[in-house]
């Protein structure tokens, strides 16, 4: 399991002057709530959360935060990004402790693909779910949870149930009753093969 600790500075003001003076210095402002605590309003580091965000695991994992108030541990909860640049806008974080509940969404990582007995035999894979929701106590949070396709035949599909769940943790879905196809293997559609077949004789012209 990896670490994240990220560096919170106090901001005393609030409104969209106060917001444009932050970005300007290089900062996203950001609260921190939860925990029966009232909220805390800070701003994190542009430079070094946008270099965090780049990891897939900063997304579903118990972050250690500095605050001006003392250490806590929270996860993040809410991304606002400006629609056009894609720069984060605004991070909402959790407070949180090791036997507190939370409904998170972890990423899919799906391994043996390339040796599933439907994939050697030429079948096209459908990945239709990436992310699932989860509940579970902190200290149990997954970074991802993998599926294993080692098995797969052609013309089949894996659904919530065939998932392989860590101990302590919990598909929302399937708690309530919604057991979702995430992945199949489909035998090539004949107007896919004629595709690469005509790919494969320009390349061949061009040689």
């Amino acid at each position: 399991m990896e670490e994240f600790e990220i560096s919170a500075e106090a901001r005393s003001g609030l409104g969209k002057g106060e917001t444009r003076r932050l970005r300007r210095q290089g900062l996203v402002p950001a609260v921190i709530y939860g925990g029966g605590k009232p909220p805390m309003t800070v701003a994190l580091r542009a430079n070094i959360l946008r270099r965090q965000l780049e990891n897939e695991a900063f997304y579903s994992h118990i972050l250690n935060v500095k605050t001006p108030e003392g250490d806590l541990q929270a996860v993040l909860k809410d991304l606002q990004r400006h629609p056009a640049t894609w720069e984060v806008m605004h991070v909402d974080l959790l407070r949180t402790s090791a036997t507190q509940v939370l409904s998170m969404t972890v990423p899919l990582h799906f391994a043996n693909e390339d040796t599933a007995p439907g994939v050697k035999l030429g079948g096209v894979v459908s990945h239709i779910v990436n992310e699932v929701d989860i509940s579970c106590q902190a200290k149990d949070l997954p970074e991802f949870i993998e599926v294993d396709m080692g098995a797969m035949e052609m013309d089949t599909t894996l659904h919530l149930s065939d998932i392989t769940m860590p101990a302590g943790v919990e598909l929302t879905a399937l708690a309530h009753g919604n057991d979702a196809a995430i992945v199949s293997i489909h035998a090539a559609r004949a107007a896919d093969t004629g595709e690469a077949s005509k790919a494969s004789e320009a390349e061949g012209d061009e040689e």
